[in-house]
């Protein structure tokens, strides 16, 4: 499966924003985006010029698909499986990519960073319905419940991510029971309950993939 292996802040420092591609780093003062640097590629004078409207949508694809860790033809897939479905297309993006399964475990606090809960699925730590399941873009169901293997709960990794559980909670689409190391897909999850979206507007992103 391809992946990007280059520098991850170099995505953070190009979309003006922590994408918490490094987990607990992305909320330290060593982020990048807390510094007074150039996005890659522009000089000082690139604020003075105007956005095109493709520019506009291509800015908002870019930073959706790299706040999920995801690469073109992955993330173009999942937009055209939001496509078929009966609802409004960019909600129907958002629900799909946080049904993913490497982005729940991140959610559920077994993982600081989406990349390190797609390292624990990969790596069959986790487990759905008590199955072992190393897909990361595994599309989770409504009910389904997802729990760490019994061997790996020993894992330094899992327990230090974990103690974000007992700051932040989780989420209310989400039951958590951190002792046990498992927890379900209470319900789908809906646009406007998904805060670290901020103010990524995803119908610039059907309008890109609609030209």
């Amino acid at each position: 499966m391809a992946r990007y292996i280059g520098p991850q802040c170099r995505y953070c420092r190009a979309e003006r924003r922590a994408l918490m591609l490094k987990g607990d780093r992305c909320k330290s003062a060593k982020c990048p985006v807390n510094k007074k640097k150039s996005a890659p590629g522009r000089g000082p004078r690139e604020r003075f010029k105007k956005m095109t409207d493709y520019g506009m949508q291509l800015r908002e694809k870019q930073k959706l698909k790299r706040l999920y860790g995801m690469l073109e033809k992955q993330f173009y897939l999942t937009f055209k499986e939001a496509d078929r479905l009966p609802g409004k297309t960019g909600e129907e993006l958002i629900t799909l990519l946080e049904r993913r399964l490497d982005n729940v475990v991140y959610r559920m606090r077994f993982a600081s960073s989406r990349k390190q809960a797609r390292q624990l699925v990969n790596h069959g730590h986790v487990q759905v319905n008590g199955k072992k399941v190393t897909i990361p873009s595994y599309i989770l169901k409504e009910g389904d419940e997802i729990s760490i293997k019994k061997q790996s709960q020993k894992l330094v990794v899992i327990k230090e991510s974990l103690k974000e559980y007992s700051k932040a909670g989780t989420y209310p689409w989400i039951q958590l029971d951190p002792d046990a190391m498992k927890g379900s897909l209470l319900a789908l999850p809906r646009r406007n309950e998904v805060s670290e979206l901020g103010d990524i507007n995803e119908q610039l992103i059907v309008e890109l993939y609609s030209r």
